[in-house]
């Protein structure tokens, strides 16, 4: 449902770069519009089911702790979910990489999702039919689009969600490297005494890096699974935290490596025992490792448990064009500034099918803490609820990224987002 006029108007006064709200009509009738948009960030107050999300006078409701999850306030809520909960800061480096620009974004169409509305359109249409608070479409070292919407500015810090996931996975590739962890055929319970005696703590590493520990977890977002259970262990109720929130779950239904199932306590025990192998915040881990060498032009941060360490299965938050940087980092092997920041070998292995999508029942395969797409050419991504992703297409050097507002948790528009990828393979492909 659109605002009524006098709505929008008001939105339209508060409008910050854009040339106009309204998309060419041609566009809401699935045709991919002409419009030429400037090869710089695109900023604009309006967004796709408005109403959903927006104050009937404009702007956008303030959230805090009891309702930052909800649809009506999550505009506010997915964007400065750092000042909500506690969190460590991942420090930016002295000097940020430069990225190339067009002078207008490139001509990119895509056939969009029957699910959603079947048609064919270009990035106005894409984010007319998607509540997208930021997009970003990158090439090699070129910044191809650079999209925000909802009143989001290239200064927020838009949160990850299960992004966090691909993140604490590469961490644990370079404490390898390190041989701060020695072997991730090790059991968790080396590195974090407190488990010993648990179903988690006699996990290897391996089989959490997997999802496949066989520990009992339901993860279904109805508001009463076990990850309700481990956000109030973990950073809702900041209590107990530690290897005590890990204990929670403590129910074997299958022997490590014999089955897939998609569990947010896997990575937080993968966070628990990087965070004692490095003997430090994992932020700054990052931060030196990561973050300062490859260029980020922003602080990041990450939510934090009652023990301090990072929660690693979300809360992750980061400026768009930062994202960016890391899907460019992941597209070129682990590489950036002139040196391999992420082994290349332990890349591989990331974005390796470890489980195929017949395995894991999602059409995706999966690997390291990390989605990959079953066409078998290498590409992979990092996901997140509510719609944040990370597209990443190593042959191409191609790189999408989309941060969003998605309502529901299984909102089917995420069938959108990857017909979208496919066209910009197919309109960017080499």
């Amino acid at each position: 449902m659109r605002l009524a006029a006098p709505t929008r108007r008001a939105f339209a006064r508060r409008l910050a770069a854009a040339p106009s709200l309204l998309l060419p009509a041609a566009c809401a009738q699935g045709i991919a519009p002409a419009t030429a948009r400037p090869g710089g960030p695109v900023f604009e107050e309006d967004g796709a089911r408005l109403s959903t999300f927006a104050l009937p006078l404009g702007g956008f409701p303030r959230a805090d702790r009891a309702t930052w999850w909800r649809a009506s306030h999550s505009v506010d809520g997915f964007s400065r979910l750092d000042e909500i909960w506690k969190a460590n800061v991942v420090r930016r480096g002295p000097a940020a990489s430069a990225w190339r620009r067009p002078a207008l974004e490139p001509a990119i169409s895509y056939d969009g999702a029957p699910r959603v509305g079947a048609g064919r359109y270009g990035i106005d249409g894409y984010l007319e039919r998607n509540p997208a608070t930021g997009l970003a479409v990158v090439q090699g070292d070129t910044l191809l689009v650079e999209r925000y919407r909802y009143g989001r500015r290239d200064t927020h810090r838009l949160t990850s969600f299960s992004m966090a996931k691909t993140i604490v996975a590469l961490l644990v590739g370079i404490a390898v490297e390190e041989g701060r962890i020695a072997s991730i055929e090790d059991r968790a319970d080396r590195y974090v005494p407190g488990l010993s005696g648990s179903e988690y703590g006699r996990t290897p590493l391996r089989h959490l890096l997997t999802m496949s520990s066989g520990v009992d977890f339901r993860e279904d977002y109805d508001g009463s699974d076990d990850t309700v259970r481990l956000a109030r262990a973990t950073f809702v109720g900041q209590s107990p935290g530690g290897a005590a929130a890990a204990r929670l779950f403590d129910r074997r239904g299958a022997e490590p490596g014999r089955r897939w199932y998609y569990a947010s306590a896997e990575t937080y025990v993968l966070a628990l025992v990087l965070r004692a192998a490095i003997g430090g915040p994992i932020s700054d881990y990052l931060s030196e490792h990561v973050w300062q060498p490859m260029g980020a032009e922003a602080d990041a941060s990450w939510l934090v448990e009652a023990t301090g360490t990072e929660i690693g299965y979300m809360g992750f938050n980061a400026v768009l064009r930062d994202y960016a940087r890391l899907g460019l980092l992941l597209a070129d092997g682990g590489r950036a500034g002139g040196r391999q920041l992420v082994p290349s070998a332990w890349l591989r292995e990331m974005a390796r099918a470890h489980f195929t999508g017949v395995r894991t029942g999602r059409w995706w395969g999966y690997g390291f803490q990390t989605w990959v797409f079953p066409d078998d050419d290498g590409s992979f991504a990092l996901l997140g609820v509510r719609g944040q992703s990370i597209f990443v297409d190593p042959a191409r050097r191609l790189v999408l990224v989309h941060t969003a507002v998605r309502p529901d948790a299984r909102d089917p528009g995420g069938a959108d987002t990857m017909a979208l990828w496919r066209g910009l393979r197919a309109s960017l492909g080499r």
